[in-house]
């Protein structure tokens, strides 16, 4: 055997170098999602209080006096469907990023040829994954209320897409700037605020001439991009070009200020 020859040939050449974008991607992408599925905490917010809203939302709105031209479940289901994808792709995000960068472990991600940018898509496919969890609970229990959608369902995945995107780019924003424990407290306080007067559950409509400032939120985007797409079954283009705003400017914050410990 000619051993020269065969290394020529580059058959005991090693290949040093990084993988592929994409692959990088996916890997990164499955590793969370894992994580994600094996924490109950994230279960806890990615999915049973999103469920409770809804169910609380649907028996009180008529004792507080809510009125609608439509069900309240057919208002609401969308809403709670959005504040599932705020609750994840901020929030928790946000506060398991925060936590990572505490421990080490986003440091040694820093380490390997993974960029920022590689992290963020990869932390946002693990997003998506864990999304399609929570629209099925929430959807089967919104149907077993009486929700009678009305569904544009590419208008829909284009809302959850961009507004995945939009609260991802913000929620590494938040993790990356601050101690954890700081980003614990300041994610959970804005999800709070954005729950309440951020137009996601309750529509634009209901703030009276505060909605005019909300709607432009990614909150207040994302709520009526996806009901309009489940209850009108029409494209909100306005709504999706502000979340991809918000995407953007998140997005190029974070690869600006992002650190790795």
């Amino acid at each position: 055997m000619n051993l020269d020859r065969l290394d020529h040939q580059g058959a005991f050449t090693p290949a040093p170098g990084a993988a592929p974008f994409a692959r990088q991607v996916l890997a990164q992408a499955g590793m969370e999602s894992r994580l994600m599925v094996r924490n109950g905490e994230q279960l806890l917010l990615a999915v049973v209080i999103p469920v409770i809203v809804l169910v609380a939302a649907v028996q009180g709105a008529d004792r507080v006096g809510l009125d609608f031209s439509r069900p309240t479940v057919d208002i609401f289901a969308p809403g709670v469907l959005a504040l599932a994808v705020m609750s994840t792709a901020f929030t928790s995000l946000a506060i398991a990023t925060g936590f990572e960068r505490r421990y080490g472990v986003i440091k040694r991600l820093g380490s390997s040829p993974l960029s920022r940018t590689g992290l963020l898509v990869g932390k946002i496919g693990a997003l998506l994954l864990i999304e399609v969890l929570q629209i099925v609970v929430i959807s089967a229990v919104a149907l077993g209320l009486g929700w009678d959608p009305s569904p544009d369902l590419a208008a829909a995945a284009l809302a959850v897409v961009a507004g995945t995107a939009a609260f991802a780019a913000l929620g590494l924003l938040l993790a990356g700037a601050l101690r954890a424990e700081a980003t614990l407290a300041a994610a959970n306080l804005v999800y709070l605020l954005l729950m309440a007067g951020g137009a996601v559950v309750l529509p634009v409509s209901a703030y009276g001439a505060f909605g005019d400032v909300v709607r432009w939120l990614p909150s207040g985007a994302l709520g009526d991009a996806m009901r309009d797409a489940l209850t009108l079954g029409t494209t909100s283009w306005r709504d999706l070009a502000v979340l991809l705003a918000w995407a953007a400017l998140g997005a190029v914050l974070t690869a600006r200020t992002f650190k790795w410990e």
